[in-house]
C-alpha cells in the first residue's frame, strides 16, 4: 500500500507508508467522529460544573476588544484567533470553549495521522486514546489560552522537522520556521520547542549536512520575520510581557533546596498526576498484548526502527520533561505546573517507542476501548462530584466554584443605581471583573488594575464620562468601598462617579 506525506505529515496517495494507510477513508472518519463525540460529552459537563469560565478564557474575552501586537502578559496570537469566532458566535464563554476544544483536538488529530503514517493505524489509535486520558486535555478541554494555541504549533513544528529530514527539501524547513514564529506569537515558551528541534537536528547529524544547515538557518530567519511585529511592539510598551514573565516565575531566584524540590514536584505532577490515566491505559494495552488476545494481521505490525520519526517522538516527548526542570534548577525559576501541557501529548508516543514498538500492533483494540471508556467514566465522575453540582464536602476550591452569577446578581442593581445608568467600565484585577463583564447585559469593558496601558480597549475619557464599577480585593474595606457580602469574603465594591459637566456617556 502506498501514500504520500503531505503538509504537517498528513498522508496522501503516492508515497510509501509503514504499515497500512489508515489515515484516510473509514478510519479517518471514525477518528473524527470519536473526537467530536469526546468534545460533545466533555464540553457540556465542564460548562455545567463551572460557575465561572476559566480565568484564561475570561482574559482572552477581555483582550479581544482591541487587537494589538502584544498584551501586558503575553504575545497576541490567541487573541487574534478568537477575534473572528467572537464576532460570529458572540462574546461568550461558549465561544472560547468551542475554540479551545477545536485547537486541542485538531493538534491530536494531526499527530494521530502522522503516527498512522509511520507506525500504523493500531499504534496511532492507541496513542490517541491515551492522549485523550491526560487530565489537562479532558478536564480542561474548554480552556482557550496561550498553552493551548502553543500546543498546535509544537505539534506542527515536530512534524515539519521530520518532513524536512525525510524529504530533504528546504520548503519543509521554511514551513517549520513559520510554525516556530507563529508559536512565538502564541507564547515565549516556544523556546522549549526550539531546544527540541536543536536536539533532533543534532541526533540526525544535521550539522554535517549542508542542506540541513541551510534549512536550519532558513527556519531561524523566517521565524524571526514572523515574530518581528511583536518584537517591534515590545520596546514601545516597556517590554511588558517580558517583565510579567520575570516577575511571575523566571526571576524567582529560589534557593538550591527549593529549586530541587520544585523541579521534583513539577516532574511528578506531569508524569503521575496529569499523565497517570494515559500511562494506566498503556499498561492495560501491554497486559492485553502479553495475554495473547486476538491480534491484528501481521501486515499491521511495525518493527522498531531508529529512524527520524522515532527521534522526533523521543525528542519532543522527553526533552521538555528534562529541560524545564533543569531550567528551574539552574536559574532558580518557579516552575508552573501548566508549562508542560503544550508538550505532554508527545509523552505517550515517546513511551510507546521506548517499550515494545513491534507489539503495539498486536494489542486488542477491544481491550484498549474498554480501558479508555472506564478511565473516561472515572474522570467524568470525579469532575462532577468535586464540582458545585457534587456533595458539599467534596466541592473543590478552584476558580470554577466561584459563584460569578451570584456576584453579578448581587452587584448589578446597586451598581446601576449608584452610577445612574448602565455600567460601561469595570475596574479591577483578577477574574472577577471579566466574569462580571460577561454577565452584565451591557457587556462593560474591563480596565485592568486601573491601568490604561494594560487596557488599550478603554478609550481616554470613558471613565470620566460614564463612571465605573470598581472591584477590590482587600482584608479591610478601602475608604468609600462596601463589602460585597459574606459569600464573597475579602471582596469590596464601589463606583467611580462620572465627572460633572461631561457631555454624556456613549
Amino acid at each position: 500500500m502506498s501514500g504520500r506525506i503531505g503538509l504537517l505529515g498528513l498522508p496522501r496517495p503516492g508515497w510509501p507508508l509503514v504499515g497500512i494507510d489508515a489515515a484516510r477513508g473509514t478510519q479517518g472518519r471514525a477518528i473524527a467522529a470519536l473526537l467530536c463525540l469526546f468534545a460533545a460529552v466533555w464540553l457540556p459537563v465542564l460548562a455545567a460544573t463551572s460557575l465561572a469560565p476559566p480565568v484564561d478564557n475570561i482574559e482572552q474575552l477581555t483582550w479581544v476588544r482591541s487587537l494589538e501586537w502584544g498584551y501586558y502578559k503575553h504575545p497576541p496570537l490567541p487573541t487574534f484567533l478568537l477575534w473572528l469566532p467572537a464576532h460570529v458566535l458572540g462574546l461568550s464563554a461558549w465561544t472560547t470553549y468551542v475554540l479551545g476544544a477545536a485547537v486541542t483536538l485538531s493538534a491530536m488529530a494531526m499527530l494521530w495521522r502522522f503516527l498512522c503514517a509511520v507506525r500504523g493505524a493500531t499504534h496511532a489509535t492507541i496513542a490517541l486514546l491515551a492522549m485523550l486520558c491526560i487530565t489537562y486535555y479532558n478536564g480542561r478541554l474548554y480552556y482557550f489560552n496561550h498553552n493551548v494555541v502553543l500546543m498546535w504549533f509544537v505539534v506542527a513544528t515536530a512534524l515539519l522537522a521530520w518532513a524536512a529530514f525525510e524529504r530533504r527539501q528546504l520548503r519543509w524547513w521554511a514551513l517549520a520556521g513559520v510554525a516556530i514564529g507563529l508559536g512565538a506569537l502564541a507564547k515565549y515558551q516556544i523556546a522549549v520547542t526550539v531546544v527540541c528541534l536543536g536536539t533532533f537536528h543534532a541526533s540526525q547529524g544535521g550539522w554535517k549536512d549542508p542542506l540541513h544547515r541551510r534549512g536550519l538557518l532558513l527556519a531561524t530567519l523566517l521565524a524571526l520575520l514572523v515574530f518581528l511585529p511583536h518584537l517591534w511592539w515590545l520596546p514601545r510598551h516597556d517590554f511588558a510581557p517580558v517583565h510579567y514573565a520575570l516577575d511571575s516565575s523566571l526571576a524567582a531566584d529560589l534557593g538550591l533546596a527549593h529549586r530541587l524540590a520544585d523541579a521534583l514536584q513539577w516532574s511528578v505532577d506531569q508524569m503521575f498526576n496529569r499523565a497517570l490515566p494515559a500511562l494506566v491505559l498503556l499498561g492495560a494495552c501491554v497486559v492485553s498484548a502479553r495475554r495473547g488476545e486476538p491480534r491484528l494481521p501481521r501486515r499491521d505490525m511495525i518493527a522498531p526502527r531508529r529512524d527520524a520519526a522515532r527521534a522526533v517522538l523521543l525528542c519532543w516527548g522527553l526533552v521538555p520533561l528534562v529541560f524545564m526542570p533543569m531550567t528551574g534548577i539552574v536559574f532558580g525559576s518557579q516552575l508552573q505546573l501548566q508549562w508542560g501541557t503544550p508538550f505532554l501529548l508527545f509523552l505517550v508516543p515517546a513511551v510507546m517507542e521506548l517499550m515494545f514498538t513491534r507489539r503495539w500492533a498486536t494489542v486488542a483494540m477491544s481491550q484498549a476501548g474498554r480501558a479508555f471508556a472506564m478511565l473516561q467514566g472515572t474522570l467524568l465522575a470525579l469532575t462532577i462530584v468535586t464540582s458545585p453540582l457534587g456533595p458539599r464536602a467534596l466541592v473543590d476550591t478552584h476558580w470554577r466554584s466561584f459563584d460569578a452569577p451570584g456576584l453579578a446578581h448581587t452587584l448589578l442593581r446597586p451598581a446601576h443605581a449608584a452610577l445612574g445608568g448602565p455600567v460601561r467600565v469595570i475596574v479591577g484585577s483578577g477574574g472577577e471583573p471579566g466574569a462580571l463583564a460577561l454577565l452584565f447585559p451591557e457587556r462593560p469593558l474591563v480596565l485592568i488594575d486601573g491601568r490604561y496601558d494594560r487596557s488599550p480597549w478603554v478609550r481616554d475619557g470613558l471613565v470620566q464620562r460614564c463612571g465605573a464599577l470598581e472591584i477590590v480585593h482587600a482584608l479591610v474595606p478601602p475608604a468609600g468601598m462596601t463589602p460585597v457580602g459574606a459569600r464573597f469574603p475579602g471582596l469590596h465594591w464601589g463606583v467611580i462617579a462620572p465627572e460633572p459637566g461631561q457631555l454624556g456617556c456613549h
